[in-house]
C-alpha cells in the first residue's frame, strides 16, 4: 500500500478499506479513547483514593493511640480511685472548723513539750483558697537549736497538716530565738466554704 492509495480512500465507505488500515484505525481509536477514559474518569478515581489511603493513614493512627488508651483504661481507673482515696486521706489530715482550736493548742502543747517559751503566739484570719483556707499563726520562741529541731519534728508528726514558713532565728542573750509563720490548713466543705 502506498501514499496514492491512502488519499483514495473514502471516509464515507470504510468498510472497502484494506485491512491493514482498518486495524490502524480501530487501534487509534481505542488509545484516544483509553485516553480519553483515563483524563475524563480515572485521573480523578485515582486522586480520590489517595485522599481515602491518606485519610485511612491518619484513622489508623487515631485508632491505635484510642487503642493503647483503652488497653490502659482499667489501669487509669484504679489509679484514679487511688487517688480519690488518697484525696480524702489528705482531706481527713484538714481540720474542720470546730477542731481549729483544739489544732491551736497541739501547736502550743508541741512547743512547750520540746522545751520552748512561746513569747508570741498570734493566730491570724484565715485565707481562703479554692476548697480549703490557710490559718496562719505568727510564732516566736525562745531556745535553742535542738529545740526548734524537737518542736519542728513535732508538729510533722500532728494528725493534722501544719507547716512551717518563714523562719527566722536569731541570737538574743544566751539562747535563740525563732521567729515563724504556722500553717495549718482546713477543709471548705462544698456548701458554700463554710
Amino acid at each position: 500500500m502506498n501514499l496514492q492509495e491512502l488519499n483514495e480512500l473514502d471516509l464515507n465507505n470504510i468498510g472497502d478499506w484494506p485491512g491493514l488500515i482498518k486495524g490502524a484505525l480501530i487501534v487509534i481509536l481505542c488509545v484516544g479513547l483509553g485516553v480519553g477514559w483515563y483524563y475524563f474518569d480515572t485521573e480523578d478515581q485515582i486522586l480520590q483514593l489517595r485522599q481515602v489511603e491518606e485519610q485511612e493513614r491518619q484513622l489508623r493512627v487515631k485508632f491505635e493511640e484510642k487503642q493503647a488508651k483503652a488497653v490502659n483504661l482499667e489501669r487509669y481507673k484504679k489509679q484514679l480511685e487511688e487517688m480519690k482515696q488518697s484525696l480524702g486521706a489528705m482531706l481527713r489530715q484538714l481540720p474542720d472548723k470546730t477542731e481549729v482550736a483544739e489544732l491551736l493548742v497541739d501547736v502550743s502543747q508541741t512547743g512547750l513539750a520540746a522545751g520552748l517559751e512561746f513569747e508570741l503566739f498570734d493566730p491570724l484570719g484565715e485565707n481562703r483558697k479554692e476548697f480549703y483556707a490557710e490559718l496562719p499563726i505568727n510564732i516566736r520562741v525562745t531556745g535553742d537549736y535542738h529545740q526548734f529541731g524537737n518542736f519542728v519534728s513535732g508538729l510533722a508528726s500532728l494528725p493534722r497538716i501544719v507547716t512551717i514558713h518563714n523562719i527566722q532565728i536569731s541570737p538574743r542573750g544566751g539562747g535563740l530565738v525563732m521567729d515563724a509563720v504556722a500553717k495549718t490548713y482546713r477543709y471548705l466543705d462544698e456548701e458554700g466554704g463554710k
